[in-house]
């Protein structure tokens, strides 16, 4: 049986919420609502009449699925921040709380902070991200068995 490669888990739930949050972000142009509207009508200026948290969870998830996937361009023109598990671990709360904010958004911030959570259990195991997308780590040396 394989061991859990706990980055690779991660980075399927940040794409999942990735997807969320871009549809979210559309959805929230046509019926934009704030979630803590029942709170406070203050931060209603965020997304009307102009749709500025809107915007921010788009590009938020635009640039976030082109990290993720990852496109090709990416990986050539930024391989550190490709392979940086400290960045995701920095940028990923700010995506999460851009999408808590806006109501179609909640789902998206959930999956992101779950996303962090896995990111952080790799990252504390000393998981590297591999230079190639999707590759597994290669094992080092002669193979480990039970006698």
């Amino acid at each position: 049986m394989g061991k859990l490669i706990k980055n690779h888990w991660a980075r399927l739930i940040v794409l999942t919420a990735a997807t969320y949050q871009l549809a979210a972000g559309v959805e929230g142009f046509f019926w934009p609502k704030i979630f803590w509207d029942f709170l406070t009508k203050n931060l209603d200026g965020a997304v009307k009449p102009f749709p500025a948290l809107q915007i921010i969870n788009v590009i938020f998830s635009i640039l976030i699925f082109a990290w993720e996937w990852p496109l090709h361009p990416v990986v050539k023109m930024l391989p550190g921040l490709h392979r940086s598990m400290e960045a995701r671990l920095v940028v990923y709360p700010l995506a999460a709380l851009a999408g808590v904010l806006l109501y179609q958004g909640t789902n998206s911030a959930l999956y992101y902070i779950i996303g962090v959570l896995a990111y952080f259990w790799a990252y504390s195991e000393g998981e590297t991200v591999c230079p190639e997308p999707w590759t597994v780590p290669k094992r080092g040396g002669v193979r480990q068995g039970k006698v």
